[in-house]
């Protein structure tokens, strides 16, 4: 989605360690026999201008995709922060709209909904989504000329999205409505409740 004074990069977070899936790459994690990424990279094609994956294990793996994938500019797996980085490091647009790689679903206006909502609240700098009874803070829409405040935010030593937040006027986007598509997969337990609701869901009328 862009228009003729903002475009955007659709961004896939994918840099994670996935601790609690035993080390496993989430991105790559499959459901319902495809790996999640596919399914983020045809929920975003249409919303964005570009798409960036960012990760840090199997590049290969995900430039198979056809789309740039950035590395964090920090080492050792320190947080989506430093993958927000890389991606308004690299971004050719106005704004970046993340996004983590740990569920199949986004909503197909997720594009629209940020924009509006920045757009109706001119005195925010970015727009966070809301699901109604929480802020989902990986779902973002972020101008990149806050890279600089990020930079000097991470070699602080800050990790914490909330406090990077903090220091900029912020507007939630409603989301309340679909709230149930930011289900994600932590855990091999959370996997396969997944997969079996989405079989429900698949099989009725």
């Amino acid at each position: 989605m862009s228009t003729p004074e903002t475009s955007i990069s659709g961004v896939i977070l994918a840099g994670g360690m996935g601790r609690r899936m035993g080390g496993q790459d989430k991105g790559l994690l499959l459901f319902e026999g495809r790996p999640l990424i596919e399914y983020l990279l045809d929920a975003l094609s249409p919303q964005v201008s570009h798409i960036l994956i960012n990760a840090n294990r199997n590049p290969s793996l995900y430039a198979r995709y056809g789309h740039p994938v950035l590395g964090d500019p920090l080492p050792d797996f320190q947080g989506p922060l430093a993958g927000f980085s890389a991606a308004m490091q690299a971004a050719q647009t106005t704004h970046i709209m993340t996004l983590p790689c740990d569920g199949p679903w986004i909503a197909p206006d997720m594009a629209r909904r940020l924009l509006d909502a920045l757009r109706n609240q001119p005195e925010a700098a970015l727009a966070v989504a809301h699901d109604g009874e929480r802020l989902q803070p990986v779902h973002a829409l972020i101008p990149v000329s806050l890279h600089q405040s990020l930079q000097a935010f991470l070699a602080r030593g800050e990790r914490k999205i909330d406090r990077w937040y903090q220091q900029h006027p912020m507007v939630h986007a409603d989301f309340s409505d679909v709230a149930r598509l930011f289900r994600n997969i932590n855990t091999p337990e959370q996997q396969q409740a997944l997969q079996q609701q989405y079989r429900r869901e698949q099989t009725q009328p």
